[in-house]
């Protein structure tokens, strides 16, 4: 105990000393002391209470191992009593036997008693079982068809039990009973009629329904409890079980898929639109239902049944089934249409399963798809297949259609602005705009596929578009005054031509979403091909043109022609204007190429006729008057193709002026010049060659043979020097002299 008072007086020491650091302080020692004094005081009282706290709790402890002990030797003497009681009373208990057996028979007889009375007026429960049924009682009903069915079930158990190989009163038993199924049978019935119209029922009169779920669920416990006894005994009641519940969902399953496929009120021969007003009827259908189900059937259900989800699965199924149905069919293109965008779209859209009135109960994100990508896949094979077909055969009969019209003798109808045209490219594209409409309802995908497939058999198209257009020409040639508005109706083709280009683009632009898909559709090979079929048209009214105005271009460069009696090029001028006031008709683009072509053709033309040495000028006179008339027919021309050229600003007065360079080489006086003046048209014009040069000298008819060597020699050197400038096209290129003998070099010096 040293230590420990050590240890408290030091510390004793330290609060002490703690306390008086300060003079002040001596005069509150009498405090600190009283205060120390109540803390020792407490803390003894705090002390005492815990050391006899723990005695008790010790004196307790001791007491109750006392008696455990004493109880553990009365027990242990107890065990002793009974043990020697059990040995002498073993031979007693098997004497026993027919007591037991006398117990088990008592508890049957008293089972026996206790069902006498049903069992004496079993025919007469039935009878009134039966009634009920027939009135719609069917609570009351059921009551006594559960009486009936107890009391024969405790009957057949008490004698299973007796004697369980006794098929013989079993069976009596069971026979006696033998209207209890029949019951239990119509009683199902009536209650599988009300699940039938549960719909309608619940709307009417949904304590009905009420009854019908509560009879079920009464089985439902039943069937457990003859299954926990099953377990136990082996025994099982005939009839049993009964499974209500599950053939309930049955009835359902089955009265919706009827439903559903009772909803189809025509056929494909009766009315085009069937499948378009089926799918109608089933969606009104099957939103009325679920909306029902949703506000009023739900409350006749008890919540274990989630009869909601489970009346939306069986409708999935159901229509899964049909939709199953309707894709083995052989349906048309239009009819997959309506079939996928029904299943893709209007299914789970706001006018079906994503109806305000069904959410939140029905989450279209987590439904399975009508039908498997496998499926579907297979739909939009076999509609791109028959569309294809259907595109090809509308677009022979559109093209036939219009080839009609060509033959009419009557003008083809002008647009708004004039320009002839046929209904061709209305009629294609109209076809192909629907098609495309159509498929953008069910997807992005096949409308970029119906889109390729469109311009894929527009290409086609365009190629038999050319050769009926190319038929058509030699058709006309076969017989000039056939058709009869042959010139008007190629200016439609040409016309329609343009049409065909600007829809193209249009209808890209429209379905194609970005520039990339745009790009890569293309549509540069068609464009050639309009382009092509366009020249083409535009070459034959030129020819068209050219044929009327040949006997006026034989008559160029003749004696005729200088002697005045010709008025030729007066003629060529009011035939072209003529012309080309119906080519007015031709939309601009098109117009202006070929009035250049006309243009460039006219001079030709007339540069041919000097080539073809007509004429050999006799004296300087002759010309004079020559030239002079060449510059002013040439003035004529550019006159003419100056206001035909007016609504665009193409040049083309420097074609004009090559005649008027010839005809300055031909009125030249001097002839010492000619060589001078021929080099400057060789200059202008690098593709002018010895025959020409030649011929143009013998036109003259003054040149000396010498001279025309020496023209013909130096053009020959200068030859592999000339060089065309850029923005000259080449005139004489095509234009060939005819073979009479040539002034070439070794010939001259022969």
């Amino acid at each position: 105990m040293e230590e420990p008072d050590r240890e408290a007086v030091a510390t004793a020491v330290q609060r002490v000393a703690g306390m008086l650091q300060r003079p002040d302080q001596l005069d509150k020692v009498e405090q600190y002391r009283r205060r120390e004094a109540r803390k020792k005081a407490s803390v003894e009282a705090r002390l005492k209470a815990a050391i006899q706290s723990q005695l008790d709790g010790v004196r307790t402890g001791l007491n109750q191992l006392h008696n455990a002990l004493n109880d553990v030797k009365d027990i242990q003497q107890s065990l002793g009593t009974l043990s020697k009681d059990w040995r002498q009373s073993i031979n007693t208990i098997e004497s026993l036997k027919d007591v037991k057996d006398a117990v088990v028979q008592h508890s049957q007889l008293a089972a026996a008693v206790e069902n006498l009375k049903n069992i004496f007026s079993v025919p007469e429960i039935v009878k009134e079982t039966q009634d009920l049924i027939e009135q719609g009682e069917l609570l009351e009903a059921h009551r006594k068809l559960m009486d009936l069915e107890c009391s024969r079930d405790d009957l057949m158990y008490e004698q299973y039990r007796m004697d369980s190989k006794n098929t013989h009163d079993m069976n009596l038993i069971q026979n006696y009973f033998g209207e209890v199924q029949h019951l239990s049978d119509e009683l199902a019935k009536q209650l599988w009629m009300v699940i039938q119209r549960s719909i309608t029922t619940v709307r009417k009169d949904p304590t009905l329904l009420v009854s019908v779920v509560r009879i079920i669920e009464r089985e439902e416990k039943i069937d457990r409890r003859m299954m926990d006894r099953k377990k136990q005994t082996g025994f099982i009641p005939p009839g049993r079980p009964k499974k209500w519940k599950e053939k309930m969902f049955l009835v359902l399953e089955k009265t919706i898929g009827t439903r559903i496929e009772g909803s189809q009120a025509e056929t494909r021969e009766s009315d085009k639109m069937w499948l378009v007003r089926h799918l109608e009827i089933i969606r009104r259908y099957v939103l009325d239902d679920l909306v029902v189900v949703k506000n009023l059937m739900v409350q006749c259900f008890p919540p274990t049944y989630n009869i909601f989800n489970k009346m939306l699965e069986l409708y999935h199924q159901a229509l899964s089934s049909r939709i199953q149905e309707l894709a083995s069919e052989e349906l048309e293109a239009n009819e997959i249409v309506s079939l996928l965008t029904w299943v893709l779209n209007t299914y789970h859209s706001s006018e079906m399963m994503g109806n305000a009135d069904l959410i939140p109960e029905v989450d279209i994100r987590t439904m399975k798809p009508l039908l498997s990508q496998d499926v579907v896949d297979q739909l939009l094979h076999k509609y791109m297949a028959t569309l294809q077909s259907n595109i090809i055969a509308w677009l022979r009969k559109a093209l036939e259609t219009d080839k009609k019209d060509w033959d009419k003798v009557t003008e083809p109808e002008a647009d708004q602005d004039g320009y002839y045209q046929t209904t061709l490219p209305a009629i294609v594209f109209q076809m192909f705009e629907q098609n495309l409409q159509v498929a953008a309802q069910i997807s992005e995908e096949l409308k970029k596929k119906v889109l390729h497939l469109c311009l894929q058999q527009m290409n086609a198209f365009l190629n038999r578009y050319s050769e009926e257009a190319q038929l058509y020409k030699e058709d006309h040639l076969r017989n000039r005054q056939l058709p009869a508005c042959y010139v008007q109706y190629m200016i439609a083709v040409i016309n329609n031509c343009q049409t065909f280009k600007e829809s193209i683009v249009s209808l890209k632009r429209k379905y194609l979403r970005s520039e990339e898909d745009f790009m890569v559709s293309g549509s540069t090979n068609m464009g050639s091909i309009l382009d092509t079929i366009a020249s083409d048209g535009c070459r034959s009214l030129l020819d068209e043109v050219f044929m009327d105005l040949e006997p006026h271009l034989n008559d160029l460069m003749t004696r005729k022609w200088l002697a005045g009696g010709s008025n030729s090029v007066d003629t060529i001028c009011v035939t072209i204007e003529d012309y080309f006031s119906d080519f007015a008709r031709i939309k601009t683009h098109y117009k202006q190429k070929m009035t250049i072509k006309a243009h460039r053709k006219v001079v030709t033309e007339y540069i041919k006729a000097i080539m073809q040495r007509r004429i050999c000028f006799r004296n300087a006179d002759e010309r004079k008057e020559g030239a002079e008339r060449m510059i002013r027919e040439a003035e004529q021309f550019k006159f003419l193709f100056k206001c035909l050229t007016s609504g665009f600003s193409e040049e083309t007065d420097g074609l004009c002026d090559t005649i008027i360079d010839i005809a300055e080489v031909i009125k030249l006086t001097d002839p010492s010049l000619l060589y001078l003046e021929v080099s400057t048209l060789v200059t202008r014009y690098p593709d002018l060659r010895d025959d020409h040069i030649a011929a143009l000298l013998a036109m003259r008819g003054d040149a000396s043979r010498e001279m025309k060597q020496t023209i013909i020699e130096t053009v020959e050197q200068n030859q592999s020097q000339r060089q065309q400038g850029l923005n000259y096209t080449p005139i004489f290129k095509d234009i060939i002299v005819p073979s009479l003998p040539t002034l070439s070099v070794p010939k001259l010096l022969k």
